[in-house]
């Protein structure tokens, strides 16, 4: 079992995430109103809190407890989320199109009468037989 699938167990009914976290039930329930946090629920239709929600209320708390209003923590984790997570834009390059910039690069240091930078590096991939 991989350690942030034990932390994503929901575990904890809210009386013991209250002593932890020293929040009311109040509040907790007003951070799932809001979507900070999504605790499961039991057959009972009771709450049940994981670690990673236990760390999540603990985060608000802290950030509360900095002035940072309720729209301040969401805009927080509003930007953790994926939805908000730019991906570098990747950029593929063919080993025709790498070969293609090697060689120019290569043979604009040779009319310059300078070395590549990249030279050095390719060199022992490449063995040059001298006749």
């Amino acid at each position: 079992m991989s350690r942030e699938f034990r932390r994503a167990m929901p575990l904890l009914p809210i009386s013991m995430v209250m002593q932890l976290t020293e929040l009311t039930a109040r509040q907790i329930r007003y951070y799932e109103e809001h979507e900070l946090i999504v605790p499961a629920r039991s057959e009972g239709n009771r709450r049940m809190f994981s670690l990673d929600d236990i760390d999540a209320l603990l985060e608000i708390r802290e950030l509360l407890d900095q002035g940072i209003n309720m729209a301040g923590v969401k805009k927080v984790f509003a930007m953790r989320s994926k939805e908000y997570v730019k991906k570098p834009d990747v950029v593929r390059v063919t080993d025709t199109e790498l070969r293609t910039i090697l060689r120019e690069e290569m043979l604009q240091a040779q009319r310059m009468q300078k070395t590549s930078l990249r030279q050095g590096d390719l060199s022992r991939f490449f063995q040059y037989k001298t006749e």
